[in-house]
């Protein structure tokens, strides 16, 4: 009698099969997460994905604008992309305690750039609005960089006075002071927008800085009452916030109408987008098409599909601006990432609240991705400062001091990080 043969096992199902897979993609993951390099690669990442994406949106929502030539926002944006570079090496350089160490002058320089932007002559009038400085063909907004020196010199008082925080009064002073004056002078501007977002930096600011919550929710209460306030005193703001509050009232021609043209852009986009470039909102339908609105273009041209890629690539960076400040040991670091990872995403949110119609249009751009030279070069830098963080990291520090750096950081000339060490005395901001 032959021996008997064994039969085949038995067959893993379709399902099983995914599950075994999903299982040992998210061990990988996990292997690479646990990397000390990991959140240097995913800040490069999300950085260079937004930049060449935000580079041809602009190309594709501008090339019908009237008058000159097709590639002339195109050209402009691309220029202030080469000045941003510029911006985000020297961020990406700079050593932290330097930077700190200018917070000062830092806030001093964009205050007075501030005062000076308001006085005729100096200041340029654009949109209803003198916040700009024209430099022959080139204007500059200063508002958008008092954002990065507002968060560098305040992340250096609160560090300061972390130890008395839970103190009203310590916590409010100074930070909250400047604050307020630099509301005033965008407020006489007027960039409702702007100071809107100054608003969730200070927040931002005093949040990760160790503000007592009660405190948060009642400046938190305040400024959105000021918001209110300020919204209803020009026509202009006025129309807008009635015409999100009564959409199915509100003259689609008035001022409804960028709000309603962007919801048939994205619309018209449905799943997968009409095409790149074979949008139709741009053609003097919808104004701002390559700056405010522009991601009503990346929903008709590229559909449900490209606006997803948009958001994984916010929620990305926020994932990541969270776990590089979770992970230094400076704390002055850990508060200027924290802030600027907040100000950038929650200005994205509120940036596509109000293409999408759940927020009353306020004019805050999309970051990287709207056309706009100084909110680009701005970002760039605040990049850099966030990869030069990821770059101090003391696991970070530890593999670039052990292994050596790559072929990049060599071309770059790009210093070794240094290990954090805690200061000696208290700085003079600290309470008595």
């Amino acid at each position: 009698m032959s021996p008997a043969v064994p039969g085949p096992g038995p067959r893993r199902t379709a399902g099983a099969l995914l599950v075994t897979g999903i299982r040992g993609g998210s061990r990988r993951l996990r292997r690479w997460l646990r990397r000390p390099l990991t959140s240097l690669h995913l800040i490069l990442g999300v950085f260079g994905l937004l930049t060449l994406f935000g580079l041809v949106m602009v190309l594709s929502a501008s090339a019908v604008s009237a008058g000159g030539s097709s590639y002339s926002v195109f050209t402009r944006q691309l220029m202030f992309c080469g000045v941003g570079l510029v911006l985000f090496y020297i961020g990406l350089r700079v050593r932290p305690a330097t930077l700190r160490s200018a917070a000062p002058v830092l806030l001093i320089v964009g205050l007075a750039a501030l005062i000076a932007v308001l006085i005729p002559g100096i200041g340029v009038v654009r949109g209803g609005a003198r916040s700009w400085f024209a430099i022959g063909p080139v204007s500059l907004q200063p508002s958008e960089a008092i954002k990065i020196a507002l968060t560098l010199w305040g992340a250096h008082v609160l560090v300061a006075r972390r130890a008395v925080m839970h103190r009203w009064k310590h916590a409010l002073n100074p930070v909250v002071p400047v604050t307020l004056f630099v509301f005033t002078l965008l407020v006489l501007q007027p960039d409702l927008g702007m100071t809107i977002s100054i608003g969730i930096v200070m927040l931002a600011l005093l949040y990760f800085g160790g503000a007592p919550v009660k405190l948060l929710a009642l400046i938190a209460g305040g400024g959105l009452v000021g918001a209110v306030a300020l919204g209803l005193t020009a026509g202009y703001r006025a129309s807008r916030i009635t015409a999100f509050l009564s959409p199915g009232t509100a003259d689609p021609l008035g001022p409804a109408y960028q709000a309603t043209q962007a919801l048939y852009a994205l619309a018209d986009g449905g799943l997968f987008g009409v095409g790149l470039g074979q949008g139709r909102a741009k053609w003097d339908y919808l104004p701002n098409a390559h700056n405010d609105f522009i991601f009503a273009i990346i929903g008709e041209e590229l559909g449900l599909v490209g606006a997803f890629a948009v958001l994984a690539l916010f929620a990305t960076l926020a994932y990541t601006g969270m776990r590089i400040a979770a992970r230094n040991t400076d704390p002055w670091l850990r508060i200027v990432v924290a802030t600027s990872t907040t100000g950038l995403v929650v200005q994205a949110a509120i940036n596509i609240g109000y293409v999408v119609g759940l927020l009353p249009v306020t004019g805050l751009q999309l970051p990287l991705i709207s056309s706009g030279g100084t909110s680009l070069v701005v970002t760039m830098f605040l990049f850099g400062l966030l990869t030069n963080a990821a770059r101090h990291e003391p696991e970070a520090v530890a593999a670039l001091r052990k292994d050596g750096q790559g072929r990049v950081a060599k071309l770059l000339r790009l210093p070794l990080p240094e290990p954090y060490r805690a200061p000696g005395p208290s700085s003079r901001w600290a309470a008595r």
